[in-house]
């Protein structure tokens, strides 16, 4: 007879609410990264683990509340992370909506929430009604000692976890992260076999549209992959950081918590050759700075070589770390796009938000470097800093063109939960969204953060204009068709015609069927 599941990981569909209608064909489907280490690190210590991929499998939520109740875990775990720095928090949207629906119907399941946006303001999370313990930072040593209890009583000696007391929340004292050499293991790779399909593993999941080079037919089977975790960098404008906190004091930022773990290279490549035998070939490296310490990226990339794995992949660099005499290593273990943080074209801004951050660094000639050595970069830009004006966001654009990368991602400024820019925000009584899809940056319901000069309608018409008008001009089509062909150029011209709905332009919101939209 088969014993209860201990738990069950939930990755929440936000798809919609977060991409409007390009998530029907353009948005990339990432396999849930956390909750696939979260698994594999409970199963490793003996608990039965499950994973439901909401988002993948394009559930409802009531299909979704559904396939909970069939699994029947101890506990339901949503995982609400993501590999955009936004993400944890516009997850938010479908996992909030999924726990109500379970807790409304199903009022004894243990619901648990583990994420970034959890762990950035475990407090207003715990306070849902829906939400009955929260882990507080990545939690995989306080949901290890957690499931070894009833889940219900002596909760108080559990480190690291928030829970209700009489309808009280309660945070216990941190939990520590797992240090540098426990990593592999106590953070044994990923549960891949847990993951939903259709035909064959991981085929219900698609890169991004560029990393297939514009190719719909490269984009699945697809795969993501961390090989090391955290930033040793302070940006203010970013929060990936925050799931390191120890310190359950109110105002912690990301920037506190600069830490960086790493698997070791011999362990790493074994999950690589797991993916390649499931049929993978194109796939994300989604370390927050791969391209920094060659310790442990140069070796993994020459196992690749020596293994002859062929693999379609990107990973992210600074513009100050890029170190031309790998890029040859890079190309030939297969990483044939680097994802650069150009972020502002005005370099005082760029400056005061990177904290001191490639001040000196010649980015046009680090880009035609990259590009001399065969890669591909897609460029990121944010518009709307705070000392931002219409003349900087310009420059930004301009820069952008100038460089007329393979692609380039344009995201409104978001004082995002965890980041340094959201304390000072409040600090400044600066208007922050009321809900999670008000972070999103793509989302019907978007709210930039203003900047000391422009509103946040402004900051947001602009980046629109000036997304529309990089993936329309000439010489950056060209530039496509050019590298990748004549269908390619047609593929994103298409994605170009899809319209963004944005409620604070005053668009009508988008329409609600599509909220259901399978495929």
């Amino acid at each position: 007879m088969n014993r209860q599941l201990d738990v069950l990981f939930v990755s929440p569909n936000s798809s919609f609410q977060a991409y409007q209608a390009l998530s029907k064909d353009f948005a990339a489907i990432e396999p849930p990264t956390w909750a696939l280490l979260l698994a594999q690190s409970c199963r490793a210590k003996g608990f039965g683990v499950g994973i439901l991929d909401c988002c993948a499998e394009r559930l409802t939520v009531e299909e979704s509340v559904k396939r909970i109740v069939e699994a029947d875990p101890r506990l339901v775990c949503m995982v609400v992370y993501g590999q955009n720095p936004n993400s944890g928090t516009t997850n938010m949207i479908g996992a909030t909506a999924l726990a109500r629906a379970l807790k409304q119907q199903h009022p004894d399941y243990r619901i648990c929430f583990v994420g970034s946006h959890t762990s950035a303001l475990p407090k207003e999370v715990l306070a849902l009604n829906c939400v009955d313990l929260v882990l507080l930072n990545e939690g995989v040593y306080a949901l290890h000692n957690l499931l070894q209890t009833n889940l219900k009583t002596d909760l108080s000696k559990v480190r690291g976890i928030g829970y209700k007391q009489d309808g009280v929340p309660v945070l216990n004292p941190p939990e520590r992260v797992v240090p540098q050499d426990r990593m592999d293991a106590d953070l044994p790779g990923s549960a891949w076999d847990l993951l939903p399909y259709r035909q064959r593993p991981l085929d219900l999941y698609r890169a991004h549209f560029w990393h297939a080079e514009f190719n719909h037919d490269f984009r699945t089977p697809f795969a993501a992959i961390y090989t090391s975790l955290g930033c040793k960098f302070r940006c203010d404008f970013c929060m990936i950081n925050i799931v390191n906190r120890i310190d359950n004091a109110d105002g912690v930022a990301a920037s506190h918590s600069p830490n960086m773990r790493f698997w070791s290279p011999g362990f790493i490549i074994s999950e690589f050759e797991k993916l390649a035998q499931l049929g993978v070939e194109t796939l994300r490296i989604s370390d927050e700075m791969f391209f920094l310490n060659k310790r442990y990226f140069e070796p993994l990339l020459n196992l690749i070589i020596e293994r002859g794995l062929k693999l379609r992949m990107w990973s992210y660099s600074r513009i100050d770390t890029v170190q031309p005499h790998y890029l040859d290593l890079f190309r030939r273990a297969g990483i044939n796009w680097l994802a650069l943080g150009v972020e502002a074209g005005n370099q005082t801004i760029r400056h005061e938000v990177s904290k001191g951050s490639f001040k000196d660094t010649n980015i046009r000639q680090v880009a035609q470097t990259i590009r001399n050595h065969g890669l591909n970069i897609i460029a990121n830009y944010i518009f709307g800093f705070p000392e931002d004006n219409l003349e900087t966001m310009q420059q930004t654009l301009d820069l952008a063109l100038e460089l007329n990368t393979e692609m380039a991602n344009m995201y409104p400024c978001q004082a995002l939960p965890g980041s340094s820019l959201y304390y000072l925000a409040r600090a400044n009584g600066w208007p922050l969204p009321d809900s999670p899809a008000g972070y999103g940056f793509l989302s019907y319901e978007s709210q930039p953060m203003p900047t000391r000069h422009c509103s946040a309608t402004e900051v947001l018409r602009f980046r629109d204009q000036a997304w529309q008008k990089y993936f329309t001009h000439p010489d950056y089509l060209a530039l496509v068709e050019r590298k990748f062909g004549f269908e390619q150029r047609r593929n994103v011209q298409a994605m170009a015609s899809i319209p963004l709905r944005r409620k604070l332009l005053g668009d009508p919101p988008p329409e609600i069927d599509a909220l259901v939209t399978k495929g």
